[in-house]
């Protein structure tokens, strides 16, 4: 891969951006900084990081055709990846809660913000930005928020995480790519958050209502039961779970 390392810029998805404004990177480049002073996650949520404490970057894919009404198939990919990786090192109780943090218990661990470029009916290229709690300890008023190393009790060295995490996501979309896709659908929702199981959310209103999770729609939508039997799917910004 292609590895620029950086000790702070804005966000490693804006860099991304200009940086495919002046010239091609190669697919997979991947931007590195130690410290990010507007780093987001979903829905413009800024994302609190100690320096060079956890990992925070972006990577590259370009020349795909994704038709752009199935692009959660990328959402799925990359924190199936994660997920794989954080798995092999034993963190415990994982899930995803959708559409893509990484949850050990109820704790937020890692969260992934992509961001697409459509050409006429496909996707064609997509900025992937992950931030994931490592070596951090002190979280202040995130009361949800833990690390790897507050969970497993060790320090994790940050250059070989990132190989990890990147080679795995290599490795997912080789297996889509030559495996197919219904696969990866069914790992995803069997990790899903809550799935199956009867509890509150909040709908765009402010509405609240018990529903049970069923699973995710193709266009990236969570499909939820409510205590009526009627099925509805949510996008991102219509609903919020309580737990």
């Amino acid at each position: 891969m292609h590895l620029i390392k950086l000790d702070a810029t804005d966000s490693t998805n804006a860099y991304l951006r200009r940086l495919l404004l002046s010239t091609v990177p190669e697919d997979y480049t991947v931007v590195s900084a130690k410290q990010q002073t507007q780093g987001r996650g979903q829905m413009g949520t800024h994302w609190e990081s100690e320096m060079d404490k956890n990992l925070t970057f972006s990577l590259l894919r370009r020349d795909l055709s994704i038709p752009a009404d199935q692009g959660f198939i990328l959402n799925i990919c990359v924190s199936m990846a994660l997920y794989a990786v954080l798995h092999r090192i034993k963190l415990p109780d994982l899930s995803i809660k959708w559409p893509n943090d990484i949850l050990s218990g109820t704790s937020k661990i890692a969260g992934i913000l992509i961001e697409n470029k459509i050409q006429g009916p496909e996707i064609s290229t997509s900025i992937i930005g992950i931030g994931l709690n490592v070596n951090q300890t002190d979280f202040g008023n995130l009361p949800n928020a833990s690390s790897l190393k507050l969970k497993l009790a060790k320090a994790f060295n940050l250059d070989m995480l990132l190989v990890s995490i990147v080679d795995e996501v290599k490795k997912v979309f080789l297996d889509k790519e030559h495996g197919g896709e219904s696969h990866l659908w069914d790992a995803y929702q069997n990790v899903l958050f809550k799935i199956g199981e009867r509890m509150p959310f909040e709908d765009s209103d402010g509405k609240r209502f018990i529903g049970t999770i069923q699973g995710v729609s193709k266009d990236g939508k969570l499909v939820i039961a409510t205590e009526d039997s009627v099925s509805k799917a949510f996008a991102l910004k219509e609903v919020r779970l309580l737990y």
